[in-house]
């Protein structure tokens, strides 16, 4: 589940309801091999609903911020 935090996540027998999916079919092509799976997005793990419950707010990763300057000198 993308931007779930570490500690949260869910089990194998979960109940799981994915409101407003949105589905994606992946291609890649490695070393002579064809991968081709489908992807489910949604907006946030928030939206979830787990076993009948939305998640608590701890299940949402925090954000990052990531700098970088390729012009910069090592």
């Amino acid at each position: 589940v993308y931007n779930a935090a570490p500690a949260w996540g869910v089990t194998v027998g979960d109940a799981l309801g994915v409101p407003d999916p949105v589905l994606t079919q992946h291609l890649h092509l490695h070393q002579g091999q064809t991968f081709s799976f489908l992807g489910i997005r949604v907006s946030s793990p928030l939206s979830l609903v787990v076993n009948g419950r939305r998640p608590p707010g701890s299940a949402l990763a925090p954000p990052r911020l990531a700098l970088s300057n390729p012009s910069a000198p090592p």
